[in-house]
């Protein structure tokens, strides 16, 4: 499920008493408030701000019901701390066994909520800030797609370049079509070595006619990708020629070209290129 799909599923999400937490919680390294475990501070006094208060109401099984989260919260949190982003996203509820989890690479605004539904204005404003994106990375090799939302990687994908020549036909590590391309390294340069004169020029020329007809047979898949995904936006991250080629034959011009041979970075150093978050 995307996390367009989840938020779709978060708004229409309802308990017929409070039963629903939703913590926002600012984990980001270089923020002053949050360095140096100032973020577990908070997280302890957020959610003890909560347990005074609906112990104040005195309705027991409310009481039992968040007690129970608030353990399962701060558990999700602890056991990952040293893989913690900019921030920390978490709805739950013992309704319909509600727990979405999200690690984010954008900025977040401490908040602690226990109501009827789960509290998505923040998340609304981050979607503003951070819109659902597609981010393509062309090259010899094939075109990495990475999906993002929120500093959120929620999928990627490799489609393979066939070049059709027999001096491609022994390639390892790539991936094929639609598996997905975390974690893995993808080669982002051509080497015909063995060649010269004009027939390496004459393979460089048909190479290069079969990788513009590769990526103009791509582009429809990515726009369909756009419409599917819901993105907003796209941006083309490539060496200067494969990202101006792939730029030129998408129907609407990108929302920004970065000129750089990412195509083995880690999704969250691309994000970091793209939106400078």
């Amino acid at each position: 499920m995307t996390l367009y799909d989840e938020i779709q599923e978060l708004k229409s999400f309802e308990c017929p008493d409070r039963c629903v937490l939703s913590v926002y919680l600012n984990t980001n390294p270089t923020d002053l408030n949050a360095q140096n475990g100032a973020w577990k501070i908070h997280l302890k006094n957020g959610l003890k701000r909560l347990d005074e208060y609906l112990k104040a109401s005195d309705d027991e099984k409310e009481i039992k019901a968040y007690k129970t989260l608030r353990k399962k919260v701060e558990k999700e949190i602890l056991d990952n701390q040293n893989d913690l982003q900019k921030g920390v996203i978490i709805f739950a509820s013992p309704h319909e066994d509600l727990w979405s989890v999200h690690y984010v690479q954008v900025p977040v605004k401490t908040s602690f909520h226990w109501e009827t539904k789960p509290v998505l204005d923040e998340l609304r404003y981050m979607y503003k800030a951070y819109p659902y994106t597609g981010i393509v990375l062309p090259s010899f090799k094939g075109i990495r797609v990475i999906d993002t939302s929120m500093g959120i990687i929620n999928e990627e994908i490799f489609y393979e370049f066939d070049s059709g020549l027999e001096v491609w036909t022994e390639q390892t590590g790539v991936h094929s079509a639609g598996r997905s391309a975390g974690g893995n390294s993808f080669a982002g340069g051509a080497h015909l070595g063995g060649n010269s004169g004009s027939h390496a020029d004459d393979l460089d020329h048909r190479l290069k006619e079969n990788l513009e007809r590769f990526y103009k047979d791509m582009s429809s898949k990515i726009e369909k990708l756009k419409k599917d995904r819901h993105w907003d936006e796209i941006h083309v991250v490539g060496e200067t020629e494969h990202a101006k080629s792939f730029a030129k034959v998408l129907q609407k011009k990108p929302a920004s070209c970065v000129y750089k041979n990412l195509i083995n970075n880690s999704p969250g150093q691309i994000l970091h290129e793209v939106f400078e978050v």
